[in-house]
């Protein structure tokens, strides 16, 4: 064995046991290197000088501000404006309130950017709305966990500005102009699939549809929504960086909370805030170790190795697109989600490219499939929240959600293979 094969071996297979082993993932990644770089007689003074290189960046500036706003949003009495909104929409329809939470995932998603705010914040009203609607627990919990997922492609979303880093040089404004689109087909797949279960168990509709009623809600939520306008018109139309726009949000974003909406005080500000803190500090040591681990593969080019490897299951494009969705959702069972941003995304990012895969649409077929891994167990954060919202077994959960992962599983073959879904408005922009 020679002295490279070693070191990869030793790196991941370190790497994989302590999964296995459920070491937290920031002491999984920053341990396997330290056995790597230990293996290939390298200094340990290196792995200081990666991990501060890793978040020396100026576009990550914008991570912090992105959830500091999110957090905001989110306890500044917002929920319940969008639900009423997404109320005004569809709750007509049969169903309605299985499609109320979707549409209101996706209006709510454009301004946490987390699926677990999402679930957290919209589940604990919605879910016990619907029981008392009649509709079934469980069936109400896998619709908020599946819908919340939009929130992660309907931008500002703080995990592409991460992938955007971890591509080298990709524009953050096409990200986010590329997940609107791929956002709304996952919403209409995941209402097709709750409209056929609510035929099924006869689940009650809602109130006849009313456009005045519509133009009232819109009118109170279109302070919330603005917040949206202000990001993705900035980055987009080259007036803001992504860094600037998410400051100028955050700002907003208090206004908005404190003073309109009046749905938190300067005490719960401050709680707010110590909230962001504790997350951001997650990130950063991930995204820190990530960076030693990302330059250990660069350095043993695993990449290069990777491409050969599954261009060399077979030549077809499509059954190599299918490898790569197939792989990260395996990851995304073991795995949170930015680790797998920034571990997968310099390896199989050339593999993507080298089959015609824009590295934009690339980004966002990653980003749905590690959202899909956040409902998956053993390691889904989603699954979690949404059980201990609802108070139901895990295994009760994972069951209703069946459906839905058969609705997520197309929405991701759509945006694989038809790049027009993702690149259609970054290409208008152009």
């Amino acid at each position: 064995m020679t002295a490279n094969t070693l070191a990869i071996t030793v790196l991941l297979a370190s790497f994989f046991i302590m999964i296995i082993l459920r070491f937290p993932i920031a002491y999984a990644v920053a341990l396997s290197s330290v056995l790597c770089l230990l293996v290939e007689g390298n200094p340990l003074t290196s792995l200081c000088q990666f991990m501060v290189k890793g978040i020396s960046s100026f576009s990550l500036m914008a991570v912090p501000f992105f959830i500091t706003m999110g957090v905001l949003m989110g306890k500044g009495g917002i929920s319940e404006k969008l639900i009423a909104l997404a109320n005004a929409c569809v709750g007509w329809m049969t169903g309605g309130m299985a499609m109320v939470n979707i549409v209101a995932s996706y209006f709510f998603g454009g301004i946490s950017g987390s699926a677990s705010a999402d679930t957290a914040s919209l589940g604990s009203i919605l879910i016990p709305m619907m029981a008392d609607q009649g509709y079934d627990k469980d069936f109400s919990t896998a619709v908020t966990i599946t819908s919340s997922c939009e929130g992660l492609l309907v931008p500002p979303s703080h995990n592409m500005v991460i992938y955007a880093m971890s591509a080298g040089g990709v524009s953050v404004g096409a990200l986010f102009l590329a997940g609107y689109i791929p956002g709304a087909i996952l919403a209409g797949s995941l209402m097709i699939g709750s409209y056929i279960i609510s035929k099924k168990r006869h689940y009650p509709k809602g109130d006849k549809f009313s456009l005045k009623v519509l133009i009232k809600q819109l009118s109170i939520s279109i302070w919330a929504l603005a917040a949206i306008i202000i990001v993705v018109v900035g980055v987009v139309g080259g007036v803001f960086t992504a860094t600037e726009s998410a400051a100028i949000a955050v700002v907003y974003s208090l206004i908005v909370s404190v003073f309109i909406y009046k749905g938190i005080d300067w005490k719960g500000v401050w709680k707010a805030l110590d909230e962001c803190v504790n997350t951001l500090s997650i990130v950063l040591i991930l995204i820190a170790t990530s960076a030693v681990f990302g330059n250990c593969l660069t350095r043993l080019h695993v990449p290069d190795l990777a491409t050969k490897a599954i261009v060399g299951v077979s030549d077809n494009p499509y059954v190599i697109a299918l490898l790569l969705d197939l792989i990260l959702l395996v990851l995304g069972c073991i795995m949170d989600m930015a680790p797998i941003i920034l571990i997968a995304t310099p390896i199989l990012l050339p593999v993507a490219t080298s089959i015609g895969i824009d590295p934009i649409q690339f980004g966002i077929i990653m980003i749905l499939n590690c959202g899909i891994g956040l409902l998956t167990p053993p390691v889904g954060a989603v699954l979690f929240i949404g059980s201990a919202v609802a108070k139901l077994p895990m295994e009760k959960v994972v069951k209703a959600t069946l459906p839905f992962y058969l609705c997520m599983i197309v929405a991701l073959l759509l945006i694989t293979f038809i790049p027009g879904i993702s690149m259609f408005l970054p290409n208008l922009m152009n």
